[in-house]
């Protein structure tokens, strides 16, 4: 894509449509042009910066006229930050557009029939809902028009401006998680100033303090976990009892020093340098009794939204079809939470998971929650799902498989097409990669239901569900 040498503006023009990565869409003479922080049915000037022959990228110059779908953002960062691009739009409206989206990629990528597709399920909290937040330290604060940088300017604490590597948004206040979550890091931000920690240069790899990572749960347990580049206890020990005595209600405090190249601390070990070594999350049980109960440690995976999370499994069950005796194994199982969500309808449950310390917490979750019927196994899937291990296993009546936003590999959808196991859900954060496997899956299995989960209120993200069978 080229970037236009001359200025092109297009008057009164009408949004169109809602699409991919958040954008919306125009339409003109043929070619499609993407625009952010637009609504479908806005009538704005569009400024032309990039085009291709088919399709081109834009942005609003003026909104000339609101659509009605348009209402005005809570967050103060709106516009700039990339996080919540829909928060201008109706909540029902944004739901709509989800669903539009899973139908889109099912029927035009996969050549999926999506007639049997339910209506989305929407967030009852579109604010506050997440369980866990990332923001990232830059010594490079990214600059909004009008703003100046100061001399002695030590960077800033929020999130990577969209397509900007080393350059951060500084945040006073993210309303997508429940406090103590602004309190934490504006505390430790100016804590920082005050004692002239330097914050991380990513372009360089100079600096200290890296990341920081804020967890709740519904049982009211807070996990923080600060990143530093190198050990240097003359600034880490009073940081941390900084925040240990300022925070009492941090009940699991850990530290992480990566002097990596990239921030991934997935193959880090975590520190823990007060309290318990986990956070404890807690959803309703499946007909009833005592609540399921999950431990969580730093690196473990678990649905950033504890509330749609009960209702997306509750659709994963409903799918599964479950009458007691069957055999079920979870793919991607993480700490086991589907397995024990859908433990006690079945005979056995077999889980596999990539990262090793969520298997662990999978085991103790399954042994406090009292079921005896869970394996769980660590490994890179498409190495583990062989014949071998089926025949060890037991081959499943039913399989649960929730993969990463990249999909299954090849060996595995191969796998699961060799073992013709009656009844597959296929849960995805990404409807392009599932319609791409469930693709290679018509093969031998057919699509039933369908059912779009909203996880993530005012970002273009959406969860979906899918029930194959086989033929």
């Amino acid at each position: 894509m080229s970037r236009l040498k001359k200025e092109i503006i297009i008057y009164d023009v009408t949004v169109d449509d809602a699409g991919a990565e958040g954008n919306a869409i125009v339409r003109l003479d043929g070619m499609v042009v993407f625009v952010p922080f637009a609504v479908p049915g806005d009538v704005i000037d569009l400024k032309l910066f990039k085009k291709k022959k088919n399709y081109a990228e834009g942005r609003v110059l003026t909104l000339k006229k609101p659509s009605h779908l348009r209402v005005e953002p809570v967050c103060g960062h709106f516009g700039t930050c990339g996080g919540c691009k829909w928060q201008m739009m109706q909540y029902e409206a944004q739901l709509h557009y989800k669903q539009q989206q899973v139908r889109d990629n099912l029927e035009r990528l996969g050549h999926i029939d999506a007639t049997r597709m339910q209506p989305i399920c929407g967030s009852s909290r579109t604010l506050g809902y997440r369980n866990k937040l990332e923001f990232t330290f830059s010594n490079k604060r990214w600059l909004a028009a009008g703003d100046t940088r100061l001399a002695d300017d030590p960077g800033a604490v929020g999130f990577h401006v969209p397509q900007v590597f080393d350059k951060v948004l500084p945040i006073e206040w993210c309303h997508l998680q429940q406090e103590p979550s602004n309190a934490i890091r504006n505390a430790l931000r100016d804590y920082a100033l005050e004692h002239h920690l330097p914050f991380y240069d990513i372009r360089n790899h100079k600096g200290y303090l890296r990341n920081l990572v804020i967890r709740n749960s519904s049982t009211g347990e807070l996990m923080v976990i600060v990143i530093v580049a190198e050990e240097r206890p003359e600034w880490l020990s009073p940081m941390m009892e900084f925040l240990k005595v300022t925070f009492p209600a941090i009940t699991s405090l850990f530290y992480i020093v990566n002097s990596k190249l990239n921030d991934s601390y997935g193959d880090l070990q975590p520190q823990l340098y007060s309290g318990q070594g986990y956070i404890t999350e807690q959803m309703p049980r499946l007909g009833g009794g005592e609540p399921l109960r999950f431990r969580i440690n730093p690196k473990s995976f678990y649905q950033t939204n504890s509330e749609q999370a009960y209702k997306l499994y509750s659709v994963v069950a409903d799918f599964a079809e479950l009458k007691g005796g069957e055999t079920l194994y979870d793919l991607y199982t993480g700490t086991g939470t589907i397995a024990q969500f859908v433990a006690a309808r079945c005979s056995k449950v077999v889980g596999i998971e990539y990262v090793e310390e969520a298997i662990v917490d999978a085991r103790a979750n399954a042994a406090a929650n009292g079921f005896g019927n869970c394996t769980f196994y660590a490994g890179d899937m498409a190495k583990v799902l062989t014949d071998e291990f089926v025949d060890a296993n037991g081959r499943p009546d039913v399989v649960i498989t929730d993969p990463p936003r990249a999909g299954m590999h090849d060996k595995v959808v191969e796998q699961l097409l060799n073992m013709e196991t009656p009844r597959i859900v296929y849960v995805s954060c990404n409807p392009a990669t599932q319609a791409r496997d469930l693709a290679l899956l018509a093969a031998k299995y057919d699509v039933g239901r369908i059912q779009p989960v909203d996880m993530f209120p005012h970002t273009h993200h959406v969860e979906n569900v899918a029930e194959l069978l086989l033929r």
